[in-house]
């Protein structure tokens, strides 16, 4: 029998070979990726990874006996390099061929690029573990760190690094943190805990020049400041891994282009994940593309379910978290969709702000509090904008009123 082979072992291939059991398929399954470990999860890297005392090890998602009772064949350290679409075969770098039934792209992404840092010892992006280990090792060597990128990563970089002890410099382009990630006001909280710790954050700044040295790195802004550290960290965003898909031919714009059931322009191939874009149903169906850890998740049930013969529509809401020191960041929705923003100021000073479409509906929420202080009144949101909620403005700006009448 053919199998379903799995390209990429992250969080959406992982998930994804173990739904096809979960789905009904009794065959092989090949799980396929170019780190040498097991599958693991991403957003302790950031994090938890960098702050551990001890030498830290990858949080699997399947350690070697799940992956055995699942019957999942687990290729660590192997590079695909092309799909032979004609006889149905993945084609290894090693030369080898595997026949498969249907195939799932679940590459990711990788960190964009700074040309002018290229090729710099000093100079760390973070998409692995592997770079992970780089980083902290270097980290715990620094007095100074300068991250570029005002982002979810660069920030939570930035975080780490003075947890450490660092004397930490934010670069970011753009007018503010965050981008359009967040509402302007959730951001502006963001950047006032960070000022807080001691970070310093300069926003609208460009980059003319980066050199590096024996000793560390210089970043050149326009004004004529030079900013050094030992470590430079870059974190300007993603970009979908499609070389494979580039390759074979298969239809690309802002990754790997699918249907509602994630499937490529190849009909016996899936993409899920980071690498690829799709049609959002609560946004119209305009096409989207999302980083986030839930959304992988998400997207590996619905593509092993389809991949079986079934014909689920992906629909999940995209939901978002951050932890920066002690505040937990989240964001249900897309709040780029909404016109208008209504504000719930509850008595602990917390302030959900929730945006709406022209049409009164409810299509984003977006708060940051100390710990798990948000999580139930995003979660109720996202669980409304699920329902395409048409929400009462007046009742969403009461904290008196409870959300889950949003849900009835």
């Amino acid at each position: 029998m053919r199998a379903m082979v799995i390209v990429g072992a992250g969080e959406c291939g992982a998930r994804a070979a173990a739904a096809l059991r979960e789905a009904g398929w009794d065959g092989r399954i090949e799980l396929i990726g170019a780190e040498r470990h097991l599958p693991y999860e991403r957003p302790p890297l950031s994090k938890a990874t960098l702050l551990a005392d001890h030498d830290p090890v990858p949080d699997s998602i399947h350690d070697e006996a799940a992956l055995r009772d699942l019957d999942i064949v687990h290729r660590a350290g192997v590079e695909v390099t092309d799909l032979d679409r004609d006889h149905r075969e993945v084609v290894l770098a090693d030369g080898g061929r595997i026949e498969y039934e249907r195939v799932l792209l679940a590459t990711g992404a990788t960190p964009r690029k700074l040309p002018m840092a290229a090729g710099f010892d000093r100079a760390h992006t973070l998409r692995t573990h592997d770079d992970a280990l780089r980083l902290r090792a270097g980290l715990r060597s620094a007095d100074r760190v300068t991250v570029i990128g005002g982002g979810f990563i660069g920030l939570e970089l930035a975080a780490a690094a003075r947890s450490l002890g660092c004397a930490v410099t934010v670069l970011e382009v753009a007018d503010r943190l965050l981008g359009r990630a967040v509402p302007a006001q959730v951001a502006d909280r963001v950047h006032a805990r960070h000022i807080e710790a001691g970070v310093t954050v300069r926003c609208g700044v460009t980059l003319t020049e980066i050199t590096e040295s024996e000793t560390g790195t210089a970043v050149t802004l326009g004004d004529g400041d030079i900013i050094t550290s030992e470590v430079l960290v870059i974190g300007i965003g993603a970009v979908p891994e499609t070389a494979l898909a580039d390759k074979t031919g298969l239809q690309v714009d802002n990754g790997i282009v699918v249907d509602h059931r994630l499937a490529t322009s190849d009909p016996r191939i899936f993409a899920a994940g980071d690498c690829c874009s799709f049609p959002h149903p609560l946004y119209d169906g305009r096409r989207i593309r999302l980083e986030a850890w839930r959304n992988a998740q998400d997207q590996a049930v619905v593509a092993a379910h389809n991949m079986v013969g079934g014909d689920r529509t992906y629909d999940a809401v995209p939901w978002f978290w951050s932890d920066q020191y002690d505040l937990s960041l989240q964001v249900a929705g897309l709040p780029t969709e909404s016109v208008a923003e209504i504000v719930r100021s509850r008595p602990d000073g917390v302030s959900i702000r929730y945006g709406l479409d022209t049409t009164g509906r409810l299509v984003s929420a977006a708060a940051v509090g100390i710990g798990n202080s948000v999580a139930r009144d995003i979660r109720l949101a996202d669980m409304a904008i699920a329902k395409r909620v048409v929400a009462d403005p007046a009742a969403l700006a009461d904290p008196t009123v409870n959300l889950k009448q949003l849900l009835r």
